[in-house]
């Protein structure tokens, strides 16, 4: 559940749209193959539940489903929409004893979507969300309608440091990214509007590092190596495919967008002008548009 210190930061946000998804917060005490006790994992649903198909929004690096406070209420007006903190990140419980990966990552996933879903559903994934919607729809094509990438991680080896970084550098690591300078660095260089990196921007994308055991699931999911090169198997996903980019992304470039173009049978390729790495946040009507104009087809 969210700790009052969480909740006593959150009084920060000024924008109206993070309050409202902030509050709309829920938990469910989720049974999983990964360990005795249910995992208390956080999510939002908001929408038409009876007659939409289902959407599932899956976060980046270090993030929440705050990530799209923007987006959703844009969607939720045409479709029943869920977002899920993965396993490891955002608000969702980190048992102590769970080691986190890629492979746990999807095992979560796969069960709350067979606890709360539990039919075909629309998979959107930004930048490492991209990574873990792409790994999930290789496991469990029969589960993905369609696929949908935001400036997505998924094309490159991870770094080597990520596979032989001892405990103290991860520690280290960790509590530099807990800057607030450092993290506002991150966020003006996410955007292509620099202004758009505010004071709100800021909370929304610390809240979750006051979570309990944040740093030590960090180190082990950096240690596990992260997410890698999909290219050799994009071909087997036969789903209709969406890739949405920012044409000034400084993360990962735009090299992967026609990558991905080229490499995902069935899919087309929408460039967001002016925009960097979170189309989702700096062009959410854009990119709204363009997701329900693709879920018509």
């Amino acid at each position: 559940m969210l700790s009052p210190r969480i909740r006593q930061k959150a009084k920060e946000l000024k924008e109206t749209t993070s309050r409202e998804i902030f509050n709309r917060i829920r938990f469910i005490p989720l049974k999983t193959s990964l360990c005795q006790n249910p995992i208390l994992t956080s999510y939002i649903h908001q929408g038409n539940e009876k007659e939409d198909k289902p959407i599932l929004l899956l976060h980046g690096f270090d993030s929440s489903l705050l990530e799209f406070r923007r987006l959703i209420p844009k969607l939720s007006n045409h479709c029943q929409v869920w977002a899920l903190d993965l396993l490891g990140f955002g608000f969702t419980q980190r048992p102590s004893n769970l080691n986190y990966s890629p492979a746990t990552i999807k095992t979560h996933l796969y069960h709350f979507w067979a606890e709360t879903i539990k039919q075909p559903m629309v998979l959107i994934g930004a930048s490492m969300g991209g990574a873990a919607a792409i790994d999930f729809c290789l496991s469990y094509p029969q589960v993905v309608e369609k696929l949908i990438l935001i400036d997505s991680v998924g094309l490159t080896k991870p770094p080597l440091i990520s596979r032989i970084a001892i405990f103290p550098l991860g520690y280290l690591a960790t509590e530099f990214l807990r800057n607030p300078l450092v993290r506002q660095k991150i966020s003006e260089n996410a955007y292509y509007n620099t202004s758009l990196a505010n004071e709100d921007a800021r909370c929304c994308a610390s809240l979750h590092t006051l979570c309990d055991n944040w740093s030590r699931a960090l180190i082990s999911f950096t240690r596990s190596g992260g997410y890698g090169d999909f290219s050799a198997q994009l071909g087997r996903i036969q789903c209709d495919s969406l890739i949405i980019w920012g044409r000034q992304d400084k993360i990962l470039g735009t090299t992967p967008a026609t990558r991905f173009q080229q490499l995902l049978p069935h899919s087309q390729l929408i460039w967001i002008e002016e925009c960097g790495h979170v189309p989702h946040l700096e062009k959410a009507d854009a990119v709204s548009h363009y997701i329900l104009d693709f879920l018509k087809d």
